[in-house]
């Protein structure tokens, strides 16, 4: 017997909230039906998934089944909705992933040209983190993404958009935006500074030292900027991100700090409108970046 999805969606249902009655009703099935489709996951695999009967502990391989499931649910469910959509866009569809900076500089108005120019054209666009777009666009549910970094990848153009520089993050009300001298290392890290994924793209050597000593990483951005404006921490990000914070945070140079963030538009070459999608590359590689960022 072959493990089918539908057995995974069942056991990842049950191991989520501990007993067969709420899965039974969540699953539109009933107790008995997901009790025989466990028992025949088990019969396969050889061993138990869950400690007991009782269904609210997993065994060790049930906990790996568990998260191996979840991988593989939401690619299926996202492999479903993507075949969906494309079915009902004959006319065309464009799937964007992009960094959540540039999702905001530069989208509304090309996917506004693109609405306009086309109007039966469908449109999605998601902001994520770099890895996350390119696995969108490697498992063919984005057509055009917009990461930070050079990242050479087969079956996918590399455009480069921009780059911007790094700098010091904080409330416009803080000791390190109101000193007249330009900070330092030091003063950031004694700032109360927090770490985010970009800092990663750092490579002066006294900053990445400093980095592995930070106990506080904060990977989510609106959380970040939250952080930031209670005059507590501080952090660094491109300026591009800067202009983007819903607060009114100050920018500023960092005295010893001189690498920039580099941009890249990703262009995957066997999208099914890929004449739509250059279209769209074609406007964000043309936008003016120089006034932006």
């Amino acid at each position: 017997m072959a493990i089918k999805i539908e057995m995974l969606r069942c056991f990842s249902v049950v191991a989520q909230v501990g007993n067969l009655s709420e899965a039974a009703q969540r699953l539109g099935r009933t107790q008995s039906a997901i009790s025989m489709t466990l028992k025949q996951l088990e019969e396969h695999l050889g061993q138990r998934l869950f400690e007991g009967e009782r269904k609210n502990s997993l065994t060790g391989l049930g906990q790996q089944v568990f998260e191996l499931a979840q991988i593989q649910l939401r690619q299926f469910d996202d492999t479903i909705k993507t075949i969906e959509t494309s079915a009902q866009a004959p006319r065309g569809l464009i799937r964007i992933a992009s960094i959540p900076s540039v999702a905001g500089l530069v989208f509304p108005s090309a996917i506004e040209t693109m609405t306009r120019r086309h109007p039966q054209l469908m449109i999605e666009l998601r902001d994520t983190d770099t890895q996350q777009v390119i696995d969108a666009l490697f498992q063919g549910q984005a057509d055009l993404g917009v990461v930070s970094g050079e990242h050479v990848l087969n079956g996918i153009r590399n455009l480069p958009l921009f780059d911007d520089e790094f700098g010091l993050i904080c409330a416009p009300d803080h000791p390190l935006a109101l000193q007249r001298d330009t900070p330092d290392l030091a003063d950031v890290m004694a700032a109360g500074f927090v770490m985010n994924a970009l800092c990663n793209q750092i490579e002066t050597r006294d900053f990445r030292a400093a980095f592995g000593e930070c106990n506080v990483t904060v990977h989510n951005t609106l959380s970040l900027i939250s952080m930031v404006h209670t005059r507590n921490w501080v952090t660094i990000l491109p300026r591009s991100v800067a202009h983007l914070t819903p607060h009114d945070l100050r920018f500023r140079q960092i005295r010893g700090l001189h690498d920039r963030r580099q941009v890249h538009l990703l262009l995957r070459e066997r999208s099914q409108f890929k004449e739509l999608a250059s279209e769209l590359a074609d406007l964000v590689k043309h936008f003016d970046w120089e006034k932006k960022v």
